[in-house]
């Protein structure tokens, strides 16, 4: 007969309001997981992204919306799911309630952290996947790789070399030059 293994304690969405702000978690499945502090070149990288999207968004006068982390986004209520994506771009200005996003942002990148590179490459991907995210990357600074995950129409998951420029394809011309950010960084 299988040993029944404990089940982790799970979280309500009054529970997570009330943990201290500086704590940093996500919850999966109404399982909290504790998140580590970004790198210098994370935030680098995410700043230079975001910087990219930010000014194409603003000279088009798009009507998206960028964020960064720490943003919470609730991809669930039962079980609860809360993500701090790295970067997003939220374009039903409906989902935003101001404290958070509340369902799937349009398009997620994720900056890989070394201590824990199959939570981007495996769980948030399935979760952003499920729940709806329109186009998802995993930035992989070690591995010198971006993965572009586009879930709209025929699924796609392509890698790119960072010396690639890559099409973020929710939009139509939108171009990221990661040589460009993998020069500034000497990686």
């Amino acid at each position: 007969m299988p040993v029944l293994q404990p089940q982790p304690e799970t979280i309500t969405l009054e529970q997570y309001e009330a943990l201290p702000e500086e704590k940093r978690v996500e919850i999966f499945d109404g399982v909290v997981y504790d998140m580590s502090s970004p790198s210098q070149i994370h935030q680098t990288i995410s700043m230079e992204i975001s910087n990219i999207i930010y000014n194409y968004i603003k000279s088009r006068k798009g009507s998206c919306q960028l964020f960064s982390a720490p943003f919470d986004v609730k991809l669930s209520d039962k079980p609860l799911t809360i993500v701090q994506p790295d970067i997003m771009v939220i374009c039903d200005k409906d989902k935003l309630d101001g404290k958070r996003c509340n369902g799937a942002p349009d398009f997620i990148i994720e900056i890989v952290s070394p201590g824990n590179p199959s939570d981007d490459y495996i769980r948030k991907l399935y979760y952003y996947k499920n729940y709806g995210v329109r186009e998802y990357w995993i930035v992989d600074p070690r591995r010198k790789i971006v993965t572009v995950n586009y879930f709209e129409g025929n699924i796609v998951s392509v890698q790119y070399p960072f010396d690639s420029i890559i099409k973020v394809n929710i939009y139509e011309d939108l171009l990221i030059n990661f040589s460009e950010i993998a020069d500034m960084l000497n990686i």
